[in-house]
């Protein structure tokens, strides 16, 4: 096995904006600067928040931009028997249980899940199914952000699957990591809260722990993120260059004036050599306004 494997994972409900371009580059070029594996996963879990055709969207806009994966694209809506095994065992061993509360029965304890249906044993029918997840500190050592800690039941017993019977990114995500070998992960600071969630359910299932980058999400002047569904306009691709060349400034990485003409290959080869993860702005957000 390479000594790195890395990979991106969007989600089909929107097309790659600037936001995403950041995470997919900053991952292709950690993997490529390593001599490692760069995976693609289409995390397609909730086919209710698809954009019709967004997917193959998100392949063409890749390779458009150059970062071109390795290997066949791994799609989570292939991957349903797996999770289904998990959760059986998960529930077989009771490490979790069905829950059948509703947002209404949940609404006056504020988004923390006081674990009503632990000792119901409700059956699996029009029922999620919550992993059982005592308070406890855990941590990890971001390669930028330093030392984290956090609390993986902060929100309580958490899901992961779904009423409507559709799994949870929770477990996919580190069910998948661990099945594609996964030992790099570098994506958005917004998901780091999420990676204690992950660590729990790694040491649950006795899965290997990646090492973890989590780099500063761009924000819009009012304070909201780049995102598919808070007006980020998708990835032109008649502006490759440039916008590879501003996203290479947005991520610490000080490209030399003399690229600024420079063409898409050639940014990117300059990038992999040149590439340095702790240049990263420390910053967990920046504002679009001041790249």
């Amino acid at each position: 096995m390479p000594a790195y494997i890395g990979r991106f994972a969007p989600t089909p409900s929107g097309y790659l904006h600037f936001g995403s371009l950041l995470a997919a580059l900053a991952s292709f070029l950690d993997a490529r600067h390593a001599g490692g594996q760069w995976l693609l996963r289409m995390e397609d879990l909730d086919p209710p928040r698809e954009v019709p055709g967004a997917a193959a969207a998100i392949l063409h806009t890749l390779d458009v931009y150059g970062l071109h994966w390795d290997g066949p694209v791994l799609y989570q809506s292939q991957r349903s028997e797996a999770y289904a095994d998990i959760c059986a065992q998960l529930h077989q061993q009771e490490q979790a249980y069905y829950c059948t509360c509703s947002r209404k029965d949940l609404s006056a304890y504020q988004g923390h899940y006081p674990g009503l249906c632990r000792a119901a044993h409700k059956p699996a029918d029009d029922a999620a199914l919550r992993v059982h997840c005592e308070p406890q500190t855990l941590s990890f050592n971001d390669r930028l952000q330093g030392l984290c800690q956090g609390d993986p039941a902060s929100e309580g017993d958490f899901i992961i699957r779904r009423r409507d019977g559709l799994f949870a990114y929770h477990l996919a995500v580190v069910l998948d990591d661990a099945y594609q070998g996964i030992t790099h992960i570098v994506r958005g600071a917004d998901l780091l809260d999420s990676t204690f969630k992950h660590l729990y359910l790694q040491r649950l299932r006795h899965l290997p722990q990646p090492e973890y980058l989590h780099i500063p999400l761009i924000l819009q002047p009012d304070g909201h993120k780049l995102g598919k569904s808070y007006r980020s306009p998708a990835l032109p691709h008649e502006q490759v260059a440039p916008l590879l060349l501003r996203a290479l400034h947005a991520l610490g990485q000080n490209p030399p004036a003399q690229l600024s003409e420079a063409s898409r290959d050639e940014l990117l080869r300059w990038a992999i050599q040149h590439w340095q993860a702790n240049a990263l702005p420390a910053a967990a957000s920046l504002f679009e306004a001041d790249l």
